[in-house]
C-alpha cells in the first residue's frame, strides 16, 4: 500500500499566492498499515507545505527485513515497536536528535520518556501503546476465554477457526507466556517444548494473518483471533460480537514509536513530523482512529468517549502484561529457526 500526498499548490493558494510552485520539501514514512488517519497526513502536508509519501508493512520483522534489504536511505521515519527500536539501534539503523530539536518534547508523558529500549528518547518518540491478546466470537463460544489455552489447546468447537498474527515476536512471546517459560530462553529443552507447542497448536489454526486480523472476525471466518487491542475495538464497532481476552497467564503490552532513521533524506521534515505528532490534538487524532492510547500528555479533551471507555483500553487488575524482549543474537537465531519451521 502506498499513499502520495501533494499539497504545494493547495497550500500556496490558501496563503493567497497566485503563482504555482513545488512543495518546500518531502517526507517519506514507513508505517504500519491502517494506523494513521489520512486527514492527519493531509493536515501535516498542508501546514508545512510538504509532499508526503507513505509505504506500509504488517509486522516489525517485515519492516526490519525491508530496511536491511536496501530500503535504508529511502525513508525518513518508521514506526517500530519497543523491542524493535532496541534491535534497530543495535544494528545502527537509527539517527539521534537532541530534545531541543523538538519544541513539543516536553509533551511526552514521564513514564514513556526514560524507556529501556531508548533511554532518554534519543532516537524515538512515543506514538501509541496498547496490548496484544485475542478476541473470541461470543455467538460461537460461551465458555471462559481468559486463558491462553484458547489459542494453544482450544476446545473442539473453536479448532480450525483461529487466526493468529503473522508476527514472530508476539506469537512466540504469547506461546512462552502460555508455557510459563522466560522469553529469550537459551535452554534447549524449553525451546524444544516451545517448538512442539506451536507445531501442535498449528493444527488448530486456520490462518496466519495480521492485515486481515480484524476482517476475519467481522466476517465470521474466524471465531478466535489473536489481535491487537485497537483492532479488536474496531471489529466490535463494525458489528462483530466479540470479547477481548485478558488471559490469567498474561498478555502482551507494547509501545509503538516514531524513529528517526539513519540516512534520512529529509531529516528536517522528519523532525517536523515527529514534533507534529507530539501535539496533543494530533496524538488524539491517531488514538481516535486507531483506538489505542497515546504517550502524549494533554490528549484527553480531544478523545472520543467510546475510545476512552472501551474494554480494550481498560484492562482489569490481575492479569500481567509483558513487553516483548529483544533477544541476544545467538539466542534470536534459535527463535528464528522455530519460526521458520512453524511457517513451512
Amino acid at each position: 500500500m502506498k499513499q502520495l500526498l501533494k499539497y504545494s499548490v493547495a497550500a500556496i493558494a490558501l496563503m493567497g499566492f497566485s503563482s504555482m510552485a513545488q512543495a518546500e520539501g518531502k517526507l517519506s514514512i514507513y508505517h504500519w498499515f491502517e494506523y494513521i488517519p489520512q486527514e492527519l497526513l493531509d493536515k501535516f502536508a498542508q501546514e508545512y507545505d510538504v509532499e508526503v509519501t507513505m509505504d506500509t508493512y504488517d509486522s516489525n520483522e517485515a519492516m526490519l527485513a525491508a530496511l536491511k534489504a536496501g530500503k535504508m536511505g529511502s525513508y525518513d521515519v518508521a514506526v517500530p515497536g519497543d523491542y524493535m527500536v532496541e534491535i534497530m539501534a543495535g544494528e545502527g539503523l537509527l539517527d539521534t536528535f537532541e530534545p531541543n530539536e523538538l519544541s513539543n518534547f516536553s509533551n511526552i508523558q514521564p513514564q514513556w520518556l526514560d524507556v529501556s529500549f531508548d533511554p532518554g528518547r534519543k532516537s524515538s518518540i512515543p506514538y501509541q501503546w496498547g496490548s496484544t491478546s485475542f478476541s473470541v466470537n461470543r455467538d460461537r463460544f460461551k465458555g471462559d476465554i481468559n486463558t491462553t489455552s484458547i489459542l494453544f489447546d482450544p476446545p473442539a468447537e473453536l479448532s480450525g477457526k483461529i487466526n493468529v498474527l503473522d508476527t514472530q515476536g508476539e506469537l512466540l512471546t504469547m506461546a512462552s507466556i502460555h508455557m510459563g517459560i522466560p522469553q529469550c530462553s537459551s535452554d534447549r529443552e524449553q525451546l524444544k517444548e516451545l517448538n512442539k507447542l506451536v507445531q501442535d497448536a498449528k493444527t488448530h489454526w486456520a490462518s496466519f494473518g495480521s492485515d486481515t486480523a480484524k476482517d476475519v472476525l467481522v466476517s465470521g471466518d474466524a471465531h478466535v483471533g489473536m489481535i491487537w487491542s485497537g483492532f479488536s475495538a474496531k471489529a466490535r464497532n463494525e458489528g462483530a460480537n466479540i470479547e477481548y481476552a485478558y488471559p490469567k497467564e498474561g498478555y502482551i503490552v507494547w509501545m509503538d514509536n516514531v524513529v528517526l532513521l539513519k540516512d534520512a533524506p529529509n531529516r528536517e521534515n522528519a523532525l517536523k513530523f515527529m514534533n507534529f505528532l507530539l501535539e496533543p490534538e494530533n496524538a488524539a487524532a491517531v488514538t481516535n482512529y486507531a483506538q489505542y492510547t497515546a504517550g502524549v500528555a494533554g490528549t484527553e479533551p480531544f478523545l472520543d468517549e467510546a475510545v476512552k471507555n472501551s474494554p480494550e483500553s481498560n484492562p482489569p487488575s490481575g492479569p500481567v502484561g509483558h513487553f516483548v524482549q529483544a533477544c541476544p543474537q545467538d539466542v534470536q537465531v534459535l527463535y528464528d529457526a522455530i519460526w521458520t519451521n512453524l511457517k513451512k
